[in-house]
């Protein structure tokens, strides 16, 4: 997740990078957060284990390339190899969409993988971004919302249900220099593009080891899926109010987009009734290690890490599985 910055307006490109969205596929879906509850229980239990084994790789690859991954080295150029491998071997369409206006000088793609089922004019959206901070490894930050949701990628094809909607899963790049992938994918959506996006779910820092269960825009319609899960737990989840506008679902929000998301915390502080509520150390950051060298693999929460992979598979299923 980056630091707070003052937003700059830029104009529209022109055309999306991964191309056009194909034809519909199958019939408009219902999009209401009251989906029937059977959809809910179809969803897989996603294997954290394997999960796990993603931030192993994206932690090797940190190792080989200086200790970090920043947008601009090839520690983020391999990270990007490994996650596109992974989902062309199991039948995803997948582009590398190069940012030609906005990102830092040197920056790699975003990434985009498609599933080629359900109605493309109904699309949810799941995203994460790639890249980290030249400090460490980022292993919480970002590559916890990236394993999460690549292993989700994997549990899709693997399993192949029938879809009723689209489902789209993109990597962002430099979003640690300012949102700027996520930014340049928005701006190069057309007007029709834009409004077949039902939804973009959001994941960043969802293995926080003193975190909470924070959720964007926690009331809204594209959150109740993800609010319900949790709250089947009984997490007891609140507002992610120290990520708003610094993550990549601000850009969506921004274009009218709805938008929510799942996080574990940053930089802020434990409140004691946080710690009461969830454990922890009260006065502590939900993440001691953000943004430092010490984000590695031993600063990962694994129950937190499973809850969130498993709410993704929750929100896609009952959004998008037929």
């Amino acid at each position: 997740m980056r630091r707070r910055f003052a937003v700059a307006s830029f104009s529209l490109a022109v055309v999306l990078g991964c191309g056009t969205l194909p034809a519909a596929a199958s019939a408009p879906a219902d999009t209401s957060p009251s989906a029937p509850a059977v959809e809910a229980l179809a969803a897989p239990d996603v294997d954290v284990t394997k999960v796990r084994a993603h931030l192993s790789e994206l932690s090797a690859i940190a190792g080989r390339n200086g200790g970090n991954r920043r947008s601009t080295t090839q520690g983020y150029r391999d990270s990007v190899a490994y996650v596109k491998g992974k989902l062309q071997a199991a039948g995803y369409t997948v582009t590398e969409q190069a940012c030609t206006s906005g990102c830092t000088s040197g920056a790699g793609p975003n990434l985009i993988a498609e599933w080629p089922r359900g109605d493309a004019n109904n699309v949810y959206l799941f995203g994460a971004h790639l890249d980290g901070v030249s400090a460490g490894p980022g292993m919480n930050d970002n590559g916890s919302g990236s394993a999460a949701l690549l292993e989700n990628a994997l549990t899709l094809a693997q399993q192949n249900p029938a879809m009723r909607n689209r489902v789209r899963f993109a990597w962002w790049t430099d979003e640690e220099q300012g949102l700027n992938g996520s930014k340049f994918y928005v701006r190069s959506l057309s007007s029709t593009q834009r409004s077949q996006i039902r939804a973009y779910y959001n994941f960043d820092m969802v293995a926080s080891t003193n975190g909470g269960y924070f959720i964007n825009r926690i009331t809204t319609s594209a959150a109740a899926p993800m609010k319900a899960y949790w709250d089947s737990l009984g997490l007891r989840p609140e507002e992610n109010t120290e990520g708003a506008g610094r993550s990549d679902d601000y850009p969506f929000q921004q274009a009218g987009i709805p938008t929510s998301g799942y996080a574990m915390g940053a930089s802020a502080r434990k409140t004691t009734a946080q710690a009461a509520k969830w454990g922890g150390t009260a006065g502590s950051a939900y993440d001691p290690c953000y943004h430092r060298s010490c984000d590695t693999l031993t600063n990962v929460n694994t129950t937190g890490l499973n809850h969130a992979a498993d709410g993704i598979a929750h929100t896609l299923w009952q959004q998008a599985v037929s």
